[in-house]
């Protein structure tokens, strides 16, 4: 324990706090450093396969990859990262290439032979006692990706799962490159707004005597949330929902065809069981059974909560003289559940966002981190950042002083900019080759609305939700302490990866991290009592179909991942007609305009609920019982959870944390279910 009774993170390792990014390369730059990256990284994996089989050792083998590692992957992220943040189209566009160079390269290298007949020939040799347990469990996961790419495999299949590979990296730059690149926007008078309010307003470009909305997300969730205009807001449903439409639906169609191919090379009779496979779940049908039970439970309160949005159609209709037939379209659904939470639970998202200006949240929410965490952030004044907007913090331990990491805010829209909300780790937080710790580096990046000439940037609920959440992921990056490259930060099993940030979503529905991160942008007040106490209990409005229409979206990429020949468009109308009672909007396609199918979670957007099994469990186990502020918790939730990275398996850190096996009963309980008797027995997953 420190002198100030916190557990102080010593470590015998020397830190490294060398931030070793650049953001200021121009196109040209960035292609030579390419170059440059690939050429120096194949020689070591040219040295490697060389070696003769007998002098395989950990030195010329484990740690000559583990280090050219930490160095490719700095590099690496220092070249693709600006294609999803630079203002500058060429830079953007140089970065896209160089990712697609890289992710060629990328394949190339995973599918080396030769470096994985070394790999397997040292752990015959080798005495696994010598072994550190991470080093082990390096070794055996380089074997275990090496037959996941095919490498025990005769070698024209090997080359044609490498041509597939590479195929596969390529269109999925492409699909996110579209929607990142999308510059549609909608123009509308201000009575085709009618509802919302007019700091929004004001904040729209003029388009001749219309005021332009944007498909971007601080102008497309606003609208559909307070406009009263159907028409609007149906043409803008649709617009949103057909973004890249007919380029993007073309590329999933190829993505789904491809991964399938692959699998069957690998032997697995689906693509959703080959990924599965690294993950807590292991198989589809144990997500399949997942799903379908949440489904099952949550559908009688999905369709509790249509009636009552019905009700209020009918109301509305009556209201302002509209013809009303009974039936909710897509371009309802955000309107009246905002207004569900303004009718029965008395929340107003318009008022409640002046209690949220965007520097008081933030000064909130770097405090409670800080304190839960045991940890001291300070502002790096004059950081070379890649925008005017970007601010850089450096992370110390509190008890010990020394450098955690570093992490840079980007929170507003700009053209060209990543669309949603999520956090980059770009330089990873392990050992470099002389054994020194290398410190960790990651961005949140984020779409929040931007001040006006009247009034500050103001949050809206869920966005301070959002800001909580990624940055829970920033944290998971930074308080990492794995030794290797491939175990540093958020690399843990896919579908337990959401689950430390999603525990700390709790924190903006309890009263005292409220009002630690909140004041009236005018007054100076904080937020009244009754509306915090109308916030918190508005946590559980429309909870049946929002999570129901986590599950359309969970199963539509289950679907795409383990049945042939589906047309997305119509799986997608099918789930959320059959589980929300709600038609998909004739004429889209909003698989075309899911990045997660494209970005890493193909098969495992189930994940989000999943994880959200023991980010409840967590939370309510330890933080609800213990305090939400108590600094022995928050410690023992970064040493158990953060610490690791992907150093250990997700349940074990569960186990160390909880003490226990983890259970389901917090989390149905979060989704306003009712327990059965058996509840409280330990999760299928």
């Amino acid at each position: 324990m420190g002198p100030t009774g916190e557990v102080v993170f010593e470590s015998p390792v020397l830190v490294c706090s060398e931030n070793r990014l650049r953001w200021d390369l121009s196109p040209e730059q960035i292609q030579q450093l390419s170059d440059e990256l690939v050429s120096n990284t194949k020689k070591v994996y040219d040295r490697v396969g060389a070696l003769d089989l007998g002098s395989v050792s950990f030195e010329n083998t484990l740690k000559a990859l583990a280090d050219v590692e930490v160095e490719y992957t700095v590099q690496r992220n220092m070249l693709d990262f600006p294609q999803h943040v630079s203002s500058c189209k060429e830079v953007r566009a140089a970065s896209t290439e160089a990712d697609k160079r890289l992710s060629e390269f990328d394949v190339e290298m995973s599918m080396r032979e030769d470096v994985y007949l070394r790999i397997v020939a040292l752990e015959k040799k080798v005495d696994a006692g010598s072994l550190t347990a991470e080093s082990k469990r390096y070794m055996e996961r380089l074997i275990k990706l090496g037959k996941r790419n095919g490498l025990h495999l005769p070698t024209e299949t090997q080359e044609e799962i490498k041509t597939i590979k590479k195929k596969l990296s390529n269109l999925c730059i492409d699909f996110n490159k579209n929607l990142n690149e999308d510059t549609t926007s909608l123009s509308f008078t201000r009575d085709e707004l009618g509802g919302l309010p007019e700091d929004f307003l004001s904040s729209l470009e003029s388009d001749g005597d219309k005021l332009k909305v944007t498909l971007k997300y601080p102008h497309y969730f606003p609208t559909m949330k307070k406009c009263f205009i159907p028409e609007s807001r149906r043409k803008l449903e649709e617009a949103f929902n057909s973004r890249c439409k007919e380029e993007n639906s073309a590329i999933l169609k190829e993505l789904v065809e491809l991964r399938a191919q692959k699998c069957s090379l690998l032997g697995f009779s689906t693509h959703a069981d080959f990924v599965l496979e690294m993950n807590m779940a292991k198989s589809g049908k144990k997500v399949a059974g997942f799903l379908e039970e949440l489904a099952c439970k949550l559908k009688p309160l999905g369709e509790e909560e249509r009636e009552v949005i019905l009700k209020l159609k009918e109301k509305e209709c009556q209201k302002r003289g509209l013809p009303f037939k009974g039936e909710l379209h897509a371009w309802d659904t955000r309107y009246f559940m905002t207004q569900v939470e303004e009718k029965q639970y008395a929340v107003d998202q318009n008022l409640l966002k002046e209690y949220f200006p965007m520097e008081v949240v933030t000064r909130g929410l770097l405090d409670i981190y800080q304190e839960l965490l045991g940890l001291s952030f300070e502002l790096v004044d004059g950081a070379a950042v890649w925008h005017p907007d970007v601010t850089l913090y450096s992370v110390k331990d509190r008890g010990s002083g020394r450098t955690v990491g570093q992490f840079y805010l980007d929170l507003h829209p700009r053209e060209g900019k990543y669309g949603h909300a999520a956090c980059f780790g770009l330089q990873p937080g392990c050992l470099l080759p002389d054994a020194r710790r290398q410190m960790s580096v990651a961005a949140m990046v984020a779409n929040f609305s931007k001040p006006t000439s009247d009034a500050p940037a103001l949050l809206q609920h869920d966005e301070v939700e959002t800001y909580f959440h990624e940055f829970g992921h920033v944290m998971h990056q930074l308080c990492a302490e794995a030794d290797y490259a491939i175990f540093s930060g958020t690399h843990v099993e896919r579908d337990f990866v959401e689950a430390p940030s999603q525990m700390l979503e709790n924190w903006v529905w309890e009263k005292e991290p409220l009002q630690r991160m909140s004041k009236h942008y005018k007054t100076g007040s904080g937020i009244p009592e009754e509306l915090l106490d109308k916030l918190i209990k508005s946590r559980l409005a429309n909870t049946g179909l929002f999570n129901l229409r986590q599950i359309v979206l969970a199963k539509v990429d289950q679907s795409l991942h383990t049945r042939m020949g589906l047309d997305p468009a119509e799986e997608y109308a099918r789930l959320c007609q059959e589980l929300l009672g709600i038609p998909a909007s004739p004429g889209t396609n909003m698989p075309a305009t899911f990045g997660h199918l494209a970005g890493g979670y193909d098969a495992q957007y189930y994940g989000y609920l999943w994880s959200e099994v023991f980010s409840m469990d967590m939370f309510h186990a330890r933080f609800k019982q213990e305090g939400i502020m108590n600094p022995k918790v928050g410690m023992d939730y970064r040493k158990f959870i953060l610490r690791p990275g992907g150093s250990e398996d997700a349940a074990e850190m569960l186990r160390k944390f909880l003490g226990r096996e983890p259970k389901q009963e917090a989390f149905l309980l979060s989704k306003g279910l009712t327990l059965e008797q058996n509840a409280g027995t330990p999760c299928p997953c």
